[in-house]
């Protein structure tokens, strides 16, 4: 049986996952690298980024409490499945964002006790 890989397309992941902004920026980038302009697109900074990605999730939460919202007050126009879809999607994009930050706390930690 011969199995072959797709290619990963980070930038339609980002679209799918719902950070357009991202997945924007990142084809812009692949863009001007195929193109050789790679030197006029601004690099964001991880500050930039881990910013947006918070914003995005907090936008997440917000659209799914707004949504639990409406389907209490029995509104016809939001359906319960797609109620749920955002409510899990707010919650895996909060459980993202504790693991990561997690992760800086560990690696800050780690510094922190290298000899020098």
């Amino acid at each position: 049986m011969d199995l072959k890989l797709k290619p990963f397309d980070f930038a339609q992941a980002a679209a799918r996952a719902g950070m357009a902004d991202v997945a924007r920026r990142v084809e812009a980038k692949t863009r001007a690298e195929a193109t050789g302009q790679a030197s006029g697109i601004d690099k964001p900074s991880f500050q930039t980024s881990f910013s947006s990605a918070l914003n995005a999730i907090s936008q997440s939460q917000a659209t799914a409490a707004t949504m639990q919202r409406e389907v209490q007050f029995d509104n016809p126009t939001v359906s319960l499945e797609e109620t749920m879809v955002a409510m899990q999607k707010a919650q895996l994009g909060f459980q993202s964002a504790v693991q990561v930050r997690n992760k800086l706390v560990q690696a800050y930690t780690d510094i922190m006790n290298m000899q020098v």
